[in-house]
């Protein structure tokens, strides 16, 4: 299938609406077609994994096809260069997001980037620094405990940062460190605690979201099953 052929069928699908809807919870592109998730995702399927027209799809500055190159591209493939390069195009927090759940994650850069981004000023790169700190922790098995308590200091620094799209993804990846294990649970309630005497409006919120959630009872009984178990 080819870029052409590609744009045409995304436009087909295109819904107006959808972009309106979209506009108002703050994901605004140069230019959307208002293609539906479960709908980029077959085509996904169809198309298959490849690089090269990942590349293609993205330089159309199209948001839809850019999320379909976040599907198709090959993480195996992606060079630290190319990281660096997309992220200077995030525009908004779901073509950040999306990227970095679907396709950097995955990346053996991840870790990496997720320590440098989040050292950046620009809103999105730097979000999507702890959007891949938030991933990791949901989809890294393999990581030990030493990596996350590292990412804390890091969370805990940036949580004064009082732009919208910073703070929310600092109070993600500071609740999903804390749910992947009680011994982490315990540290990120701590980090929580710490954050919420700094003096700053974002860190009292990220502080108060985290700790009703990573002090409920909820999450404790699940991280207690996931030891009995």
């Amino acid at each position: 299938m080819t870029v052409k052929q590609i744009l045409s069928r995304l436009e087909s699908l295109g819904n107006p609406k959808n972009v309106a809807g979209m506009a108002r919870y703050g994901i605004v592109a140069k230019k959307a077609f208002g293609v539906s998730a479960p709908a980029l995702r077959a085509i996904a399927k169809e198309v298959g994994h490849n690089h090269k027209l990942a590349f293609k799809l993205w330089a159309t500055e199209i948001y839809d096809a850019r999320i379909l190159a976040a599907f198709i591209d090959d993480p195996k493939l992606v060079t630290e260069e190319q990281m660096n390069r997309w992220i200077k195009d995030f525009d908004n927090w779901a073509i950040c997001d999306g990227v970095c759940l679907h396709l950097f994650r995955k990346t053996p850069f991840a870790w990496t980037k997720a320590k440098q981004w989040t050292k950046r000023k620009e809103e999105f790169v730097k979000r999507a620094g702890f959007t891949l700190m938030a991933t990791l922790a949901v989809h890294d098995k393999e990581a030990g405990d030493k990596k996350f308590f590292q990412l804390l200091q890091i969370i805990k620094r940036a949580s004064t940062d009082e732009r919208n799209g910073v703070k929310k993804a600092v109070n993600w990846a500071l609740r999903q460190i804390g749910k992947r294990n009680l011994i982490l649970n315990k540290s990120a309630i701590q980090t929580s605690k710490e954050i919420k005497e700094l003096d700053s409006p974002s860190a009292r919120w990220i502080a108060g979201d985290a700790l009703r959630e990573l002090a409920g009872d909820a999450v404790r009984k699940r991280l207690l099953n996931n030891v009995s178990q």
